[in-house]
């Protein structure tokens, strides 16, 4: 007995350091995580007027779009196209990975297109706001808007959350199997009571989801703690080298060696080392798999460079292919996205939570 003693009381003071040291960053990664599951429906809302476009005879060819986005932006590490299934009504959408050679800005930027027109529709860099809000939140739920620090902060506290759900665990674990069969309330007597079972209520529901939302956000932003990645980002991007080979062209020999590929991601090479690339999942694979079908294409002779499939790779692939959509929440329905919401405002809660648990703690300690 005194054994578990002791280990729940050096979890609950790991626990308590852990939220107060990460308590008010966390409450931005959920608020902000929240705010995004809606991403595209909210933007393509709030600029209908913007993104939907007249369709007037015949969309100009990738290939020109890609070298007037080229020119106009003549250093860029790359060019992802976001909406390979735009509607005939629909603008283009790409992201522009650029690098200014400063690692307080996570430079990235965007830029929409009518594709009938070549008319650039908005234009931007995600830190700023002058391609809305919603676009600013993303590298905002990224990197905190501090540049390639704030992206390893925004990694650390992934970890963190991790160890926090692990010492509730520990903490509540008495109450677990009781919280889930509803047999533990909430005493709405004063403050102090409520705060302590709301802390514990929704700290139990919302486990498993904080364990994968934030190893996931985690796992996909570790590269921020790779010193070779900072080392890259200290030197701009040099001058566009633009692909020998037509982008359609390129397409469509992408699309022939993987027919039943749904592409949902294009990239557009701007250097010379990189290659174009189509990528998404296959037919009657599921949703939850928005990685591992690949088919590269050298942008210089046109030849494909290679074929990859979800079905022959790694467990550990196929796991790791999943990590995407379980952050985001973009493998089921409204219902989905819906549960991510309310769920991704758990860690905030929790926050504020736990910072009245711990005021209450330290009010008794002195008094």
């Amino acid at each position: 007995m005194k054994k578990v003693n002791s280990t729940t009381k050096i979890a609950f003071s790991v626990h308590s350091w852990l939220g107060l040291i990460s308590g008010v960053f966390l409450l931005m990664l959920g608020l902000s995580g929240s705010a995004l599951v809606f991403l595209k429906e909210i933007d393509h809302v709030l600029n209908a007027d913007l993104l939907t476009v007249q369709p007037k005879g015949k969309r100009q060819s990738l290939d020109s779009i890609y070298r007037k986005i080229g020119f106009d932006h003549p250093n860029l590490a790359g060019i992802g196209w976001l909406n390979a299934d735009a509607a005939p009504n629909d603008a283009y959408e790409f992201r522009l990975y650029q690098n200014d050679g400063k690692l307080t800005t996570y430079d990235l930027g965007m830029i929409s297109i009518n594709p009938y027109t070549g008319e650039t529709l908005r234009e931007g860099n995600l830190k700023d706001m002058n391609t809305g809000f919603l676009q600013w939140l993303i590298q905002f739920h990224w990197s905190f808007q501090l540049g390639i620090p704030g992206l390893l902060l925004a990694t650390i506290f992934g970890i963190t959350m991790l160890f926090s759900t692990i010492s509730g665990f520990i903490i509540y674990r008495k109450y677990v199997w009781k919280v889930l069969i509803f047999q533990v309330g909430i005493k709405w007597d004063n403050w102090r009571t409520i705060s302590s079972g709301l802390h514990r209520i929704v700290g139990v529901w919302a486990m498993v989801f904080n364990v994968v939302i934030f190893f996931t956000g985690f796992w996909m932003n570790k590269f921020s703690m790779d010193r070779s990645y900072w080392q890259k980002q200290i030197v701009s991007a040099p001058a566009n080298t633009f692909a020998v080979q037509s982008i359609d062209e390129m397409l469509v020999t992408a699309r022939k060696s993987m027919p039943d590929l749904i592409i949902q991601n294009v990239y557009l090479p701007t250097q010379p080392e990189k290659d174009f690339r189509i990528s998404g999942p296959v037919k009657h694979q599921l949703a939850l798999f928005y990685k591992g079908n690949t088919v590269s294409v050298d942008p210089s002779t046109g030849v494909i460079k290679s074929v990859e499939r979800l079905s022959t790779r790694s467990l550990w692939e196929k796991i790791e292919a999943t990590f995407f959509a379980l952050h985001v929440g973009s493998f089921g329905g409204m219902a989905i996205k819906i549960l991510y919401v309310i769920v991704g405002l758990s860690p905030g809660l929790l926050s504020i939570t736990g910072a009245l648990l711990w005021w209450r703690k330290v009010k008794r300690r002195y008094t």
